[in-house]
């Protein structure tokens, strides 16, 4: 308990500083880095409950699901064909820089291309126990990296120099004008809908399953048409305080060993990564017609919760950008996983005959 205590403390300051620093995602980057440092330099055990971290993810998928509404729905549907190709594109790109650090660092192929797939670190591990040669380690290294690159790079790009430099307290799109006259009963049935909704989610194993499942939820009343209220800032900000606890928490740099040797051409990968998803972004930008900054949140390799938060405090266009992180979220734990162990499985046997 005493450590949790702790831990709320240092997420506290770190928090309150990137505030006032007027950072983006101050609460959230804040408190992950505060923890971070706190736990590799300070020598100190940090624990945050996964709970209050579920609880963040549930306020910030609703916060995005309550965006959906019939015409963006259908503009989704158009926009699979694009979704599809943005994501293999997106894909056989990183797979090509974790090719890239298998020649030049000496790690096993399926290392580096499992440390390069631009997938949550959860989801990799389980991909690394079930693909043979795999060292969890250096995997554990790369996603690291490219986390903590892509949360602190992409909403300060977005927002400097996609964003013309603009910082505002998150704000959440007005989705229909009648929310403020909602009944305590209705505001009850919308909450315990959408907690039933990430429930169900985590019941039957959907990825990050709280954030989704509370997408759904919400995204299903609004399109149903009953009136979403907003969410009070403090729980905005305390939702974004949780999760950046949880992860830094969950970082454990002192267990990272042969960095030096890794981790220049993972944060190579993470450069290359970012460019190519910046560069369909603009392709992305001229071809359906939506902003830049949409475009980029859209195919940047990060996490929905960062991307969503980023694309509230810059006013874009929420439901699109979800849209093209679940599609790529998806296929990367759907569709990649059985491939790369067939293709990977099947080098081996090559390998195994040549020797």
């Amino acid at each position: 308990m005493l450590s949790i205590i702790e831990t709320l403390l240092i997420a506290l300051i770190g928090g309150s500083l990137f505030f006032y620093l007027h950072t983006p995602l101050p609460w959230m980057l804040g408190a992950l880095t505060a923890v971070l440092l706190w736990s590799w330099l300070g020598k100190r055990k940090v624990r945050w409950p996964v709970h209050l971290a579920n609880i963040g993810q549930v306020i910030i998928g609703y916060t995005i699901g309550r965006t959906f509404t019939q015409d963006t729905c259908q503009q989704i549907l158009s926009q699979l064909p694009t979704m599809l190709l943005v994501t293999v594109v997106t894909v056989l790109f990183s797979l090509m820089m974790g090719y890239l650090a298998h020649k030049k660092t000496g790690i096993t192929i399926e290392t580096g291309l499992i440390g390069s797939i631009p997938g949550g670190l959860t989801q990799v591990a389980v991909l690394c126990r079930e693909v043979p040669r795999t060292d969890i380690t250096v995997v554990t290294l790369m996603q690291t990296a490219r986390l903590l690159s892509v949360v602190f790079v992409v909403p300060f790009l977005a927002v400097h120099g996609l964003g013309y430099g603009g910082i505002a307290p998150i704000i959440q799109p007005a989705v229909k004008a009648e929310v403020a006259y909602l009944s305590i009963s209705q505001i009850l049935i919308v909450v315990s809908l959408v907690i039933l909704s990430a429930m169900l989610a985590w019941k039957i194993r959907m990825p990050t399953p709280f954030l989704l499942g509370a997408v759904i939820g919400s995204a299903g009343i609004s399109l149903y048409g009953l009136p979403l209220p907003n969410v009070p800032q403090i729980y905005l900000d305390g939702a974004q305080l949780c999760i950046g606890a949880y992860t830094g928490a969950r970082i454990h740099l002192e267990n990272l060993e042969n960095w030096q040797k890794i981790l220049p051409y993972t944060m190579l990968g993470v450069l290359g990564l970012l460019l190519c998803s910046l560069a369909i972004g603009f392709v992305l930008m001229h071809v359906t017609h939506i902003s830049l900054v949409t475009a980029f949140l859209s195919t940047a390799p990060g996490g929905m919760a960062e991307m969503g938060l980023t694309a509230m405090l810059l006013n874009a266009d929420l439901s699109v950008i979800v849209a093209f992180q679940l599609f790529r979220l998806l296929f990367i734990l759907m569709v990649l996983p059985p491939i790369l162990k067939w293709w990977l499985g099947k080098k081996s046997i090559q390998e195994k005959y040549i020797e």
